[in-house]
């Protein structure tokens, strides 16, 4: 029996989406359908945060209860009108394969995502170059990940103290919850090299750890995040992703990667303060907009290493 389709024109583009009531998120009964729509809705927040960046995708094809798949490459089954960049994906003592990366820019790129039940988009912190190469860093990012039994609530103090910290040198951060049980920090910044973010940021980690070291770990040691607070700065390498804001997750529900205000951060005393739903993420929308609008509007230069360090 051949699976159901139908044919959709999307801003010009032609797209045939496929088994549209096959159910993604069981236990919220969340569609294939819901999840297309949740992303044609949101797009006009999206995109931005999007744009030219060699994104890769954690796709869920069989539904949040299978085993996902990252996949980098979109050359094999893309479309030709999706744009995609060729870039080696390999670090230092890594493998250097080039892939053909999809730039999400416009609307039918992003049903097409969609379509593939890529429920997460993993974007870096850089962009792609006119020629298809790597620019430097134009994004410094704190992924705060609570070892249990510590949750978002203990990511928000943390949150605030690296706040205060970086205000010393100009940067604002903007806050995001990860859609998972994180808290993530952005900074818009100008750097001289691609590895400038990550040393800039692990100094400002390790103080932190240093300050209070029962609450807060800069270690990648898994063994020592129980009850703290991870600060991971290496989601700052070139090679390295982190989700869009306003990515779904592959989570039991369909939870999102939501930009939130730092009066939301500092009320936070309950973890469930910080959690939104698709259906809630497209009701803040309408609201209040996009909280990471002004995001790049002033890069601060980036210092090689933190003031004082």
């Amino acid at each position: 029996m051949a699976e159901d389709r139908v044919t959709v024109q999307v801003d010009g583009r032609r797209l045939s989406l496929s088994n549209l009531d096959k159910v993604l998120y069981p236990e919220a009964g969340f569609t294939k359908g819901q999840v297309i729509d949740y992303y044609a809705r949101v797009a006009p927040v999206i995109l931005p945060h999007l744009r030219d960046r060699a994104l890769t995708f954690r796709r869920w094809p069989g539904g949040v209860q299978s085993n996902p798949f990252y996949e980098k490459d979109a050359g094999r089954h893309a479309p030709d009108w999706v744009k995609t960049a060729k870039i080696a994906s390999g670090g230092r003592g890594q493998s250097s394969d080039v892939n053909a990366y999809p730039l999400v820019n416009d609307v039918p790129t992003l049903i097409w995502a969609a379509n593939l039940a890529a429920l997460e988009l993993h974007a870096p912190q850089w962009t792609v170059g006119p020629r298809g190469a790597r620019r430097n860093p134009d994004l410094l990012v704190f992924d705060l990940d609570p070892g249990e039994p510590a949750t978002i609530v203990e990511c928000c103090r943390v949150a605030e103290r690296l706040r205060d910290l970086l205000a010393a040198d100009g940067l604002r951060l903007y806050p995001k919850t990860s859609g998972s049980k994180g808290l993530q920090l952005y900074a818009a910044v100008k750097t001289a090299t691609p590895e400038d973010t990550s040393a800039y940021a692990k100094a400002a980690a390790k103080k932190l750890a240093a300050e209070t070291p029962g609450e807060v770990t800069a270690a990648m040691t898994k063994s020592l995040r129980p009850g703290k607070v991870f600060i991971d700065w290496s989601q700052n390498n070139p090679h390295k992703t982190t989700v869009a804001p306003y990515s779904l997750r592959g989570r039991p529900e369909p939870t999102v990667s939501t930009p939130v205000t730092w009066d939301e951060v500092e009320a936070c005393r309950r973890p469930a303060q910080l959690k939104f739903l698709s259906d809630d993420v497209l009701d803040r929308v309408e609201e209040i907009g996009d909280l990471f609008e002004d995001l790049h509007d002033d890069p601060v230069k980036l210092p090689r290493a933190r003031a004082g360090q």
